[in-house]
């Protein structure tokens, strides 16, 4: 964030802020949005989710992070459960013997350099609409189009029907919350979501790795050369609890079981106690 808008944000009350930021958002959107609309994957993409909508009430769910937490969890024990992997947790799954029930991944930098990997991954994939332009068509198997979400920046809220406007809340857990709402599970857990950082720096920021990877799961998940952005932890966590609230009206649980983390919204609980 530049030193203007981070001095405006803090003059400014948070609902003009939000406003003033969803507007500029708005119009620089507005040239995607015929494709958003009529393009034959989004059209796809909405009857796809119409099929999930409360199709799995009275389940449960992990969603699982890629902090280096997961070194200390004992994944095994989640074979055969249903699991939401996010971003490159792809490179778990040959060490792990099984590959997790979806990916959601809605990080521009992350699909645009991982792209032919995720393509590849024959697995149900969410990602954002945005993304869609480096997919080819032809090469794209029928079988294995992603679901394309319409996700955006800005307009903070929680989303309890996928196929509409999905706040990302700067952070791809929670748009697997609301995914996982969109489902009807009665719990999400939460595993491997440290909510911690070693690198640190102005949020949002694109950088460019220089070598190994401290903040996640493997040395080589943001390797030397790959660029990514700096976490928004104030903006996750204000996420997170407008995902807690909505699970709770709904009677519903969001729970961490992550080893260590240091998010403090969600209920804490032993991993080990869930099997």
């Amino acid at each position: 964030m530049s030193t203007f808008r981070a001095s405006l944000k803090r003059i400014l009350p948070s609902s003009l802020w939000d406003f003033a930021r969803a507007s500029y958002d708005a119009l620089r959107r507005l040239p995607d949005l015929p494709s958003a609309a009529l393009h034959p994957w989004r059209s796809e993409s909405r009857r796809a989710l119409a099929t999930l909508k409360d199709s799995r009430r009275g389940e449960r769910c992990f969603i699982i992070g890629n902090g280096p937490s997961l070194r200390q969890t004992d994944l095994s024990k989640l074979c055969g459960e249903t699991t939401f992997g996010l971003n490159r947790i792809y490179l778990l799954f040959p060490e792990l013997g099984f590959s997790t029930t979806y990916l959601v991944s809605i990080n521009d930098l992350v699909i645009e350099q991982c792209a032919a990997e995720i393509a590849a991954l024959p697995i149900p994939k969410f990602l954002t609409w945005r993304s869609h332009h480096v997919f080819n068509p032809e090469t794209l198997q029928r079988s294995n189009v992603p679901t394309f979400l319409y996700t955006t920046y800005t307009g903070p809220k929680f989303a309890r029907d996928c196929r509409g406007r999905l706040w990302e809340g700067a952070t791809v857990t929670y748009v697997a919350l609301q995914l996982a709402f969109h489902m009807g599970f009665e719990q999400a857990i939460l595993v491997g979501v440290d909510h911690n950082f070693v690198t640190q720096g102005e949020a949002n920021k694109t950088v460019v790795s220089e070598g190994d990877d401290p903040n996640h799961f493997a040395p080589n998940y943001f390797g030397k050369g790959f660029k990514w952005q700096l976490p928004d932890l104030e903006t996750s966590e204000r996420a997170y609890r407008l995902a807690k609230d909505a699970y709770e009206q709904d009677g519903r649980q969001v729970l961490d079981a992550t080893v260590g983390g240091k998010l403090t919204v969600f209920p804490k609980l032993d991993y080990n106690s869930l099997f």
